[in-house]
């Protein structure tokens, strides 16, 4: 009996550091450039002599682009390859921003920031498919850490980099600099764009079922079910983000400093704990009971904070404990859907999923601050462990349907 082929070798660790760098710096960047507006309203007020309510529009503009764009481009990127719409989107985000240094009025910052929605939505798609297909399984779970991880860094990095910026110079400067910065990350993935590789596509064997196709696997029991996974916890998300500080300031008279201390526990929690989760990705396959006792653990630590008074002292502690938990949870989560996609169709997938993040961010903040406004503060933690709770439900169903689903048949484009 001939012996069994060995397994395959995963490429050395430098090759997939270099692919990370790459995908890496590009999500870094989309995730800057989002938040690299909202620091310059009031210099745009004065400016374009506009209201905040109409600045604030650009940045929505922006958001929904994206959001609205992910699961077409999905499809393309799918279809006609990664790397070409990878470039072209961060492309197209540098000079939108740079070209806002420009701009003659605040109808051109507003045309801008929708094409620079449009490159931005192309992030998503193109690098969850080039990751699946450049980074060996051993290690997927730590790339997808990585992923997360150097998006939050953009968003904490945007403010403070404009501000002080600001500092020193206009913001049409400032603007031009920040643009032209995302031009030597174009440059460096067409340099190395040799090692990006998109999923391979299985061919169909003689005798196959008829395969889905794109549209119905979207709209599959596993694949929605991922989306209100999504979904659900990027509304706990939102409401965590947006309320804790006024709402521990109404239940317990929490000063504005502490509460702000409190909650960037939990942003500093919830990031580095991507790294945590992506390291137990990579080493066990129990993603479930750990996504499931990590969600649950963050739903109790809001509920007691919501419900009972604490030392100022352990409030951070406690935060940043329930964003550890939640941010360790996350890339489980992720490599759960990677299993459950049919190989070749990541570009779709995560687009459709990954949209649920930026529309859970929107459903939130207007009903949950009417709840604040009715005196109805001692709701908002609980409602958002709720939501995590929910989102429990979604991924339980999502990864029975997704097995009871194996083996998919190749969907076809």
């Amino acid at each position: 009996m001939a012996a069994a082929a060995p397994a395959e070798a995963p490429p050395a660790a430098g090759h997939d550091a270099r692919i990370l760098a790459l995908i890496g710096t590009g999500h870094f960047l989309s995730h800057f450039y989002m938040l690299c507006l909202p620091p310059l309203f009031i210099a745009w007020r004065a400016e374009f002599d506009v209201s905040y309510a109409a600045l604030g529009l650009a940045f929505a503009l922006m958001s929904a682009t994206t959001a609205a764009l992910q699961t077409p481009v999905g499809f393309l990127v799918d279809r006609h390859g990664a790397r070409p719409f990878l470039v072209g989107g961060v492309l197209l985000m540098a000079l939108s921003i740079a070209a806002m240094s420009v701009a003659p009025g605040y109808w051109a910052i507003l045309l801008l920031a929708v094409l620079s929605g449009v490159g931005n939505s192309v992030i998503h798609p193109a690098d969850y498919a080039i990751l699946g297909g450049s980074i060996h399984p051993s290690r997927i779970g730590r790339a997808f850490a990585m992923h997360t991880f150097t998006g939050n860094l953009g968003f904490a990095a945007a403010p403070p980099t404009v501000a002080a910026m600001l500092l020193v110079m206009g913001w049409r400067p400032t603007l031009l600099i920040l643009g032209l910065l995302g031009i030597p990350v174009v440059l460096a993935i067409l340099w190395q764009s040799r090692i990006l590789r998109d999923q391979a596509k299985p061919k169909a064997k003689p005798g196959q079922a008829a395969a889905p196709s794109g549209r119905e696997l979207l709209l599959s029991r596993p694949i929605l079910l991922f989306f209100g996974f999504f979904l659900l916890s990027a509304m706990a998300g939102s409401v965590i983000q947006t309320f804790t500080i006024t709402v521990l300031g109404e239940l317990w008279g929490t000063p504005v400093a502490v509460a702000s201390f409190a909650l960037t526990g939990y942003m500093v929690g919830a990031t580095s704990g991507t790294l945590v989760g992506g390291w137990f990705a990579d080493r066990s396959q129990k993603h479930m009971p750990f996504v499931i006792i990590l969600t649950t653990l963050a739903a109790l630590i809001l509920v007691f904070i919501g419900a009972v008074p604490v030392p100022e002292w352990l409030l951070p502690l406690l935060a940043g404990a329930a964003g550890l938990a939640m941010g360790s949870s996350r890339t489980p989560r992720d490599v759960m859907l990677k299993n459950a996609i049919p190989p070749g169709q990541m570009g779709k997938v995560f687009g459709f999923v990954s949209s649920g993040l930026p529309l859970g961010g929107a459903i939130t903040p207007v009903p949950l601050g009417w709840l604040i406004d009715l005196g109805l503060a001692w709701m908002v933690l609980p409602i958002a462990a709720a939501l995590l709770l929910g989102s429990l439900l979604c991924m339980g169903g999502a990864n029975g349907a997704a097995r009871a689903a194996r083996p998919l048949a190749v969907p076809a484009e």
